[in-house]
């Protein structure tokens, strides 16, 4: 049974990136109010409260996802909770909104999306790629041919994320209602390093803007098992070869990123940040800045259309297990030093 509107929302791990993000998302949205919030520290837990103007607060993810003032849920826990409390809220019987990686586990993964299609429940994961207005484009044109059979794909990605891996201290006026937790500096809650955290989203742009899969993986990373930096090579399921590197540790501030997509018709260059686009065809050659192309949907307006009016989430969920396929695949190869085959 569809739920009545406004729909009810609880965040779950409400800290530093919903009160950024998912949180004002919710308030903004016609039909989504903040229905109540759940973080371990009181102290924290208080300051958001008062500052998105939300009654009910909980210390025990439990006593949300059973207290029926909630008809979905945003999590934004540590990564290796994702699968503990997506599992209790879909046997709830709640919709869910996911922050990424949906698991670190892939088999973990599978069973939360087969779980949610058996009981007709969206279940959004917020990578940002379907979320951003230079990959919906890009990935419109590469579906439509204009770049021909995708044949080399080059993703790469330099910035400084110190500060929330726990490296160094965070500039004093961070934006944000709360400081960030510092779980990320902690491989057991990361799932790994920064390739399994801002890496997600590298592997995101790749496979959903091309529509491909990775079959094959090598990698070589500063630390297999709490990476700053890393490179992969992959081998594509239409035969393409892309590579793919992040460095979390760069000497300047600003995030740099870089991707190349090359086919039998044309080349796409994406340069970020702000993000631009130009695509090269035949002769013919087109500029796109992010704010020149259309506003796309947020994770929390993806997962009201899942809801309210059957739409299909931006991102399958397969596609999401995939990427944390790759991932595992990735430190399994700068483990061994050996190809990884999918």
């Amino acid at each position: 049974m569809t739920p009545p509107v406004p729909l009810r929302l609880g965040v779950i791990g409400a800290g530093w990136f919903a009160s950024r993000r998912h949180c004002p998302d919710i308030l903004r949205h016609p039909e989504t109010t903040l229905s109540a919030l759940c973080r371990r520290d009181p102290a924290e837990l208080q300051k958001l409260a008062a500052h998105f103007g939300v009654e009910h607060c909980f210390a025990d993810y439990r006593e949300l996802i059973h207290s029926g003032l909630v008809d979905a849920v945003v999590i934004c826990s540590p990564h290796h909770l994702h699968y503990e409390h997506t599992l209790a809220a879909l046997e709830k019987g709640l919709h869910v909104l996911l922050e990424k990686p949906i698991t670190i586990e892939p088999a973990e993964g599978s069973r939360l999306v087969a779980l949610a299609a058996e009981r007709g429940l969206a279940l959004v994961v917020g990578q940002n790629p379907p979320y951003w207005s230079h990959c919906r484009f890009l990935r419109e044109q590469i579906a439509a041919g204009a770049l021909g059979a995708i044949e080399s794909a080059h993703v790469h990605w330099v910035g400084n994320a110190k500060g929330v891996l726990g490296l160094e201290a965070l500039p004093a006026d961070l934006p944000g209602v709360v400081r960030p937790s510092l779980f990320r500096g902690d491989a057991a809650q990361n799932g790994g390093g920064f390739l399994m955290d801002g890496g997600t989203h590298l592997v995101s742009e790749l496979l959903w803007c091309t529509g491909l899969q990775v079959t094959e993986v090598s990698a070589v990373m500063d630390d297999p098992r709490w990476d700053v930096r890393a490179a992969l090579s992959a081998r594509l399921s239409n035969g393409a070869l892309a590579t793919l590197s992040i460095l979390a540790d760069s000497g300047t501030a600003a995030k740099r990123q870089h991707s190349l997509y090359y086919g039998s018709a044309g080349t796409a260059e994406l340069r970020g940040f702000p993000f631009t686009l130009h695509i090269a065809t035949g002769g013919e050659e087109m500029h796109r800045r992010e704010d020149e192309l259309p506003a796309p949907p947020t994770p929390v307006a993806d997962l009201v259309e899942c809801i309210l009016r059957q739409g299909q989430p931006a991102m399958t969920g397969a596609l999401a297990v995939h990427v944390v396929e790759v991932i595992q695949a990735a430190y399994d190869s700068a483990r061994s030093a050996q190809v990884m085959k999918l």
